[in-house]
């Protein structure tokens, strides 16, 4: 039995296509295998909830604009998700935590129709170790400046694309270095981005208590090549509301070792402290930054 459900968009099956993920379904000279012309988004179900399912469809349907793909619509896409869910709940595991990913491919060469589906699997072991006992990364220059997105759209830097195979090299670096993940560079200097990741840094003010007063959370500028990220947007908001100050970028490296809390956010492991930046440790007060993380936790796990 696989723990991986699939369920693919078909005009014939209007709730999605069930099909058995242990067998071959995709075809070799498919675009989305030969060349990683597609779209992606990975979302997380918790306790039944697909969480900010209308962001990731809108971010789906912007990447596929910038590569000049065509998708299916947005309720389509939402059958497809339930229709794996349903069957993930009847032939693997509750809906407690899922990881469901959307996938869009140009499709097979010359046919002139994508491939699409929806996989339904449980989490990797290691997100919600890190989520609760934080990361070490590396800095890894990612070989261009923080204006190339404007400069040479044809990069697709603001795309979620399937051409991911520098990221998860960038990944392999940290691991063989003794880290968990990285943070990109750009040329002229600036923090750009996680390989699966937006950049958070929180700044706070203590009263005589010791509780976080003045708060402020920056991320980097959305202008700078990196992905909006979906997590980071809705993450922004709930902290407005909660009274936190908002900033974003530029920032430098030494703004991460300058921050209170760094994290990384991404809609699998959600918020992750970064516990060292190249071997140096963040933040001179380990348990502010827990208190941080603990209150954007609370803000994050509201998020719908």
């Amino acid at each position: 039995m696989t723990s991986t459900v699939l369920t693919f968009l078909d005009p014939a099956f209007p709730d999605g296509r069930v099909e058995d993920a242990t067998k071959p379904q995709l075809f070799a000279t498919d675009l989305g295998a030969t060349r990683g012309d597609g779209v992606f988004e990975t979302l997380l179900v918790m306790d039944g909830h697909v969480r900010k399912l209308p962001a990731h469809l809108r971010r789906l349907a912007s990447s596929a604009r910038l590569l000049e793909l065509d998708v299916p619509d947005h309720e389509a896409w939402e059958r497809a998700i339930m229709t794996a869910l349903d069957e993930y709940q009847r032939t693997v595991a509750p809906l407690q935590e899922v990881v469901v990913k959307l996938v869009a491919t140009r499709g097979v060469e010359g046919a002139h129709a994508p491939t699409c589906w929806v996989a339904a699997s449980a989490p990797a072991p290691a997100a919600k170790r890190q989520r609760e006992e934080g990361i070490d990364v590396l800095l890894l220059d990612r070989g261009y400046d923080s204006d190339v997105a404007e400069r040479a759209p044809w990069l697709l830097l603001g795309a979620k694309t399937l051409s991911y195979a520098v990221n998860m090299a960038a990944l392999r670096y940290a691991h063989a270095h003794g880290a968990d993940d990285v943070i990109f560079t750009s040329e002229d200097g600036k923090v750009l981005e996680g390989p699966t990741s937006t950049v958070l840094i929180a700044h706070a003010e203590k009263d005589d208590a010791g509780r976080a007063t003045l708060r402020r959370l920056v991320t980097p500028q959305l202008d700078s090549g990196i992905l909006p990220g979906t997590s980071q947007g809705a993450l922004f908001a709930a902290a407005k509301e909660a009274g936190w100050e908002l900033g974003y970028g530029p920032l430098e490296p030494d703004d991460l070792f300058d921050a209170d809390a760094v994290w990384l956010i991404s809609s699998v492991r959600l918020l992750t402290p970064v516990n060292h930046v190249d071997g140096k440790p963040i933040g001179s007060d380990p348990e502010l930054a827990k208190a941080l993380t603990a209150e954007l936790a609370g803000l994050f796990d509201a998020i719908a």
